[in-house]
């Protein structure tokens, strides 16, 4: 019997018909998809998965941008090194993308973030340059300047450069825009960490989607945006101190203990109608939730951002469509409070299982 022309049965795939020139390329056009379970009756509720980037967050989309903006401008030359201060994310997709364009990257990160983090970076060639975590964000980001000063290095500068709401509004708002042009979209709701996201696409929802409203989140402990407190800063728009409302929370990559200049653009031009804070323990929480229940394994970040979804979603008309960002993946939190509680070992519900059937047991079972 001639197979290969037999019918098939199941899922299929055809490819996606193109061949990608180098890991880079593959950034972007993430998925938005619907919460089946855990969404109220009355609206539908997506996610924007930012995880199925390359090095799987949101920042993979910053991290290109600066590359091959500065290549361009050529403020970043052949060979020359790259720093940046970073809570992980940003770090690990500029080392992919560094690695992928052949530049060496010097990463500073307050010992406070996540083990699995640094060592993600170092596997994909960066050096890490850790600051005490007594210094905060604003240590680890004078840390970079300092190195970047005295080596001569390309600063990334994150948090204050204008091509990090551009990437977001070249491609994070096109992509939800295309989207949901059928069926509309009510709320989008995002949390920030360097703003670049709620920045850049909401330049995009406010000019062309008005009616759209945009929800920002933050940590309850640390509520910088909700302070009204204004960030000093130096004359390059940089934060000239940490700023007075911030606390440690476990929501890592949100947040800093200043207010980004990048950010400073959705404050002054409010691009948001409504911020809602959330504590560090409710995000770790939802973020279980999505997995047991939905099989969408997200970190802290997503999980905080989707626990303000769902309290958007519950107050929300019946008809009502909303879509939440997950900036990254689980992974990214083994060594977090997120993890606390999750056995290495077998339980006792596991060993029982075990010893229900006669073979194969672990030697201490």
């Amino acid at each position: 019997m001639d197979i290969s022309h037999a019918p098939t049965q199941g899922r299929t795939t055809d490819g996606r018909a193109r061949l990608y020139d180098s890991i880079v390329d593959t950034v972007g056009d993430t998925p938005c998809i619907k919460i089946n379970t855990l969404a109220p009756e009355h609206v539908e509720l997506y996610v924007k998965a930012e995880f199925f980037n390359p090095a799987a967050s949101v920042k993979d989309r910053l991290a290109l941008s600066i590359i091959e903006e500065a290549e361009q401008s050529g403020e970043l030359t052949p060979g020359q090194t790259v720093v940046e201060a970073t809570s992980g994310n940003t770090g690990i997709g500029l080392a992919m993308v560094c690695a992928a364009k052949g530049y060496p990257l010097v990463v500073t990160m307050a010992d406070s973030f996540s083990i699995e983090r640094r060592r993600l970076m170092r596997f994909l060639g960066a050096k890490v340059v850790l600051t005490p975590r007594t210094a905060k964000g604003f240590g680890m980001y004078q840390k970079a300047k300092e190195l970047a000063d005295a080596n001569g290095w390309f600063l990334a500068r994150q948090f204050e450069t204008s091509v990090n709401a551009k990437i977001h509004e070249n491609t994070t708002a096109r992509e939800i825009m295309a989207d949901f042009k059928d069926k509309g979209l009510d709320y989008w709701v995002t949390g920030y960490g360097t703003g670049g996201t709620v920045s850049g696409v909401g330049r995009v929802l406010r000019k062309q989607w008005p009616d759209t409203k945009i929800i920002l989140s933050e940590p309850a402990n640390a509520q910088l945006v909700g302070s009204g407190e204004a960030q000093e800063r130096t004359a390059e728009g940089a934060p000239a101190v940490g700023h007075s409302a911030f606390e440690p929370h476990p929501i890592q990559g949100w947040t800093p203990d200043f207010i980004p200049l990048v950010l400073q653009e959705s404050i002054d031009r409010n691009y948001f109608d409504e911020l809602i804070p959330v504590p560090g323990p409710v995000g770790i929480e939802w973020a279980g939730k999505l997995a047991r229940s939905e099989g969408i394994f997200t970190g802290i970040s997503g999980g905080s951002t989707f626990a303000v979804a769902m309290q958007v979603a519950d107050r929300a008309e019946a008809g009502s469509t909303i879509l939440c960002m997950l900036p990254d993946t689980g992974e990214r939190y083994l060594s977090s409070p997120m993890f606390e509680g999750i056995a290495e070992d077998m339980t006792e519900e596991e060993t029982a299982l075990s010893l229900s059937t006669p073979g194969y047991h672990m030697p201490d079972a």
